[in-house]
């Protein structure tokens, strides 16, 4: 009886994790459909994004599909800046490690930005150099 009592708590961490690795599954299923649609597309846990030709899409991941998917044109880009922990940081030098990875896109008509979330310092330098490119031809 009291072996089963200690084993019980392990069953439930089992349980859990099977859950949330079938969770995970459905997303990235999910988005392999969503992203057939664009040239490059980028999966991670905070955000999904596209780029077809001029338009960049992107939207948060869940089972069913990204949801508050938003598009903006590179053509009305005025500038991209990489924030790590709310800090501008250089594209071609961005630091090892950081929290709250950011790709922002600076638009000239609106008072807003749009800020793309990253989990990953490097996958985020490197879009930011290829849109920046993609910008200035």
């Amino acid at each position: 009886m009291e072996r089963g009592l200690l084993w019980l708590p392990l069953l439930a961490l089992f349980i859990w994790l099977a859950w949330a690795g079938w969770n995970e599954y459905q997303k990235v299923e999910a988005y392999r459909t969503w992203a057939s649609q664009f040239e490059r597309a980028k999966y991670d846990i905070y955000a999904v994004l596209g780029q077809k030709g001029d338009n960049l899409t992107w939207g948060k991941p869940t089972r069913s599909g990204p949801v508050n998917l938003e598009t903006f044109s590179l053509k009305d880009v005025q500038s991209i800046r990489l924030l790590v922990n709310e800090q501008p940081v250089d594209l071609d030098k961005p630091p090892l490690s950081g929290r709250g990875v950011v790709l922002e896109f600076l638009l000239p008509n609106s008072a807003n930005s749009v800020r793309i979330p990253f989990t990953e310092i490097a996958l985020a330098a490197k879009w930011g150099k290829y849109l920046q490119q993609e910008l200035s031809e």
